[in-house]
């Protein structure tokens, strides 16, 4: 199979990326902690657009488990359009951006330091205004990513995500899980193929559901197929989906089922089953038979997808490294 597409080989490298982060910010996470600590917020505001707001959804699910301060996501317009003002001296700010410099997410940064809040930056570019502007920065240490689509980037958001809220908790056992990472998701992208391109190859519309952290990653599943396929997908709680939503089920409807063994299974499979009974036709996304700490699974998910997308972008006649109409660096205001 041909892997010569710069969102495959970006796609795979992730692994050995996610490795060198770990490494490279243990010493960094330990002093943000230690600053978290003393500063002792109530609560936490995240701020980024497109995969790193669903970053910051991953973020919000894994800090409200572990730590049990609430999450709360930034409408990054109420500082840059409506110029207003929060007050956030309470808070964590964590901003995430692979490029740093979108205006209106460095409009937040502005308002949230001028509100006395502690803003942590989880970005790429360590050159950026926005590593500049943030008390302390985390870098995603992936290098330059060239695909428009993101990939590395993205898991080594959750990567870091999950390296500091490892520290944050104080739980050996979730910084014991965080070092396996790298090697697990090497063993995701072992796996077999999951995602099914004569299954997608008609298909115009469908849902992605997921519980809990499998929920955190279904909308950046989601937006994937649009942006690599073509394809208009939604992302929904499987819970959420049956509150109105679940009347679109009928007539082999799709649906992509993001399978995540943790707490959340057991409510999950129940949803997966009534929408089954629907008449949906369901695709499922999973880790086995892969075993590993359920806080990770997400990511092992995740990365067998992103190959999965390319190929099925491919098959179905898109070049993965240039969709339609979008750049790399997206600046809003």
């Amino acid at each position: 199979m041909n892997h010569s597409s710069i969102m495959a080989i970006e796609a795979r490298e992730a692994p050995s990326r996610i490795a060198e982060q770990l490494a490279a910010n243990m010493e960094k996470v330990q002093q943000v902690v230690a600053v978290i600590a003393a500063r002792k917020p109530k609560f936490v505001y995240m701020v980024g657009r497109g995969s790193s707001d669903h970053a910051g959804v991953f973020a919000k699910y894994l800090i409200e488990i572990e730590i049990g301060l609430p999450v709360m996501s930034a409408a990054p317009s109420i500082a840059s359009i409506y110029h207003k003002s929060l007050q956030l001296s309470d808070a964590l700010v964590i901003v995430i951006s692979q490029s740093g410099r979108s205006p209106d997410i460095l409009a937040q940064v502005e308002m949230a330091k001028k509100s006395g809040a502690l803003v942590l930056a989880l970005v790429n570019d360590i050159s950026s205004p926005l590593a500049e502007m943030a008390d302390y920065s985390l870098p995603l240490n992936v290098g330059e990513e060239k695909a428009v689509a993101a990939t590395k980037s993205y898991l080594a958001t959750l990567s870091a995500i999950l390296h500091l809220v490892a520290v944050w908790s104080a739980k050996p056992e979730l910084l014991t899980a965080v070092q396996q990472l790298p090697a697990l998701m090497q063993q995701a992208v072992d796996l077999p193929m999951q995602l099914n391109t004569s299954a997608l190859k008609n298909v115009k519309h469908l849902v992605v559901l997921g519980r809990g952290l499998g929920y955190a990653i279904s909308r950046e599943i989601a937006l994937k197929l649009k942006e690599v396929c073509g394809i208009h997908a939604e992302a929904f709680s499987s819970a959420e989906f049956l509150h109105g939503p679940v009347t679109l089920v009928k007539d082999n409807f799709t649906i992509i089922d993001i399978s995540i063994n943790d707490e959340s299974i057991a409510a999950h499979n129940q949803q997966i089953a009534d929408v089954t009974r629907r008449g949906a036709a369901v695709l499922q996304l999973h880790h086995q038979p892969i075993i590993a700490p359920a806080r990770l699974l997400p990511l092992l998910v995740l990365q067998r997808f992103y190959l999965d997308v390319e190929v099925v972008a491919r098959d179905l006649g898109i070049n993965p490294d240039a969709p339609v109409g979008l750049n790399k660096v997206t600046k809003t205001m």
